[in-house]
């Protein structure tokens, strides 16, 4: 049975490395790993890594710590998932303060590595996803605890309320393919082709991309998000889109995102299972989406 953390989320002093940072001191530092929009990582210290913001989702932090349950040398530790509600401001932000890994993302060695290491690497990362297989299934397509998507991994009008389709948790794949097939109707909806494309999908996503059953999903496995530690341990971050999605997303997704810019595509079989037949379907409706 699925389960999941009750917010706000803190660990027991005594299980941290060092006091928690706090508001003050996470926006106060200079070590920003990353900045785009409402959403900000930044290092404290040598333990912490902090990513907060008006866009962060706090179910990242949840799926980290469900996940952390069945395979817990492949996440970082989860720490704090709480929200501050400024004075004066409309918004809350959103802290999700977790481990941090010391080392180096795959995204910025993967080019001076040799075969022997991709190999090894691509071995560990198989062994990852196995394990992410394994966790049993609810039943449904959705994000963990039975609730809606709260990503852009398979709906892209989530940021407009008047056009965004149901976004679940469907009780079959048949549904959220025909939501989907919605969505993109709902992002041309100002285009005849809007109208023509949902009827074409609308009739074929359910009879090529059937599955049976959800699997948990990273989402988004690219070498970006895949930590390679100073002791060689390969750890997976950035599950803010992870949840329980058909069978082939994440294969179909992993390969999209490898652009096919050098031989990472290539690896993509040894971690994950492939869907050739799913795949071309599936990057045709990711294309439809950007262009």
């Amino acid at each position: 049975m699925e389960s999941y953390v009750s917010l706000p989320y803190m660990v027991a002093p005594e299980l941290l490395p060092e006091p928690l940072p706090t508001i003050e001191d996470i926006a106060a530092s200079k070590d920003i790993l990353k900045e785009r929009g409402g959403l900000r990582v930044v290092r404290i210290g040598k333990h912490f890594i902090v990513k907060y913001g008006m866009q962060v989702h706090l179910l990242e932090g949840e799926n980290m710590l469900y996940v952390k349950h069945f395979m817990p040398a492949s996440v970082p530790t989860v720490y704090a998932i709480y929200s501050h509600q400024p004075e004066g401001k409309k918004y809350p932000i959103n802290y999700i303060i977790m481990e941090n890994i010391s080392g180096q993302p795959l995204s910025s060695c993967w080019s001076s590595l040799d075969r022997e290491e991709k190999a090894r690497i691509a071995c560990e990362l198989r062994k990852h996803m196995n394990r992410l297989r394994q966790i049993p299934s609810p039943g449904y397509f959705g994000s963990i605890g039975r609730r809606p998507f709260s990503n852009d991994a398979a709906f892209w009008t989530m940021y407009h309320i008047d056009k965004c389709p149901p976004m679940g948790p469907f009780d079959t794949a048949k549904q959220m393919l025909l939501a989907i097939a919605e969505d993109v109707r709902n992002l041309r909806q100002d285009l005849e082709t809007g109208r023509l494309m949902h009827e074409f999908y609308e009739r074929v996503f359910p009879i090529v991309l059937d599955s049976q059953t959800s699997v948990f999903t990273h989402g988004d496995l690219q070498r970006k998000n895949i930590m390679i530690a100073d002791d060689g341990a390969v750890v997976i971050i950035d599950w803010e889109v992870a949840g329980w999605y058909p069978v082939y997303f994440e294969y179909c997704l992993a390969m999209s995102a490898s652009y096919f810019m050098d031989d990472w595509h290539s690896w993509v079989p040894q971690i994950l299972d492939e869907y050739l037949n799913e795949f071309p379907w599936m990057e045709m409706h990711f294309r439809t989406r950007i262009f």
